[in-house]
């Protein structure tokens, strides 16, 4: 059972640059484990800090996108672009196997950006500078969400090994 649970973890982990909400998988995985076989530590104040470091890397993927698109110079209508395009774009690069969500996000981010910054008026080259900012936030927000997953799965092994 513990083996299984480790492989759960390690796929939803491995899901989570791709877009995959591999986080809340894992969350979920320690629901089941608790719900089924109640051993080592895993508990409801273990699983309430991993709900709490995941609304956490949650919060941080749309902050990273708009913090770094206003730090290149953007806008707020682009920091919103930025968010908006990198939904957009992850769930238009699903159909595009392993990386189409990854490049999606990044790249949804930087068009929305780009184009919700040219809607202020701003030239071609402040647009693209703030739309690089919003490329650079997203590719930390995903990082960000994969550290918080490493977090996440390393606490969760080992309330249910120990």
């Amino acid at each position: 059972m513990i083996a299984l649970f480790g492989l759960v973890l390690l796929l939803a982990l491995l899901s989570i640059p791709f877009g995959v909400p591999g986080i809340w998988i894992m969350i979920a995985a320690a629901l089941g484990m608790v719900w089924l076989s109640p051993v080592g530590h895993a508990g409801w104040l273990v699983i309430g800090g991993c709900v709490a470091i995941a609304l956490a890397s949650e919060i941080l993927d749309f902050v990273f996108a708009s913090r770094y698109t206003k730090k290149y110079g953007g806008s707020n209508r682009a920091a919103w672009g930025a968010i908006i395009g990198g939904i957009v774009g992850a769930v238009v690069g699903v159909p595009i196997p392993i990386i189409g969500p990854i490049v999606g996000a990044i790249g949804g981010s930087f068009l929305g950006a780009l184009a919700f910054e040219l809607t202020t008026g701003a030239p071609a080259e402040g647009a693209a500078r703030a739309a690089t900012g919003a490329a650079i936030g997203r590719t930390l927000a995903t990082a960000t969400k994969v550290g918080a997953g490493v977090v996440i799965a390393v606490i969760l092994l080992a309330a249910v090994v120990f």
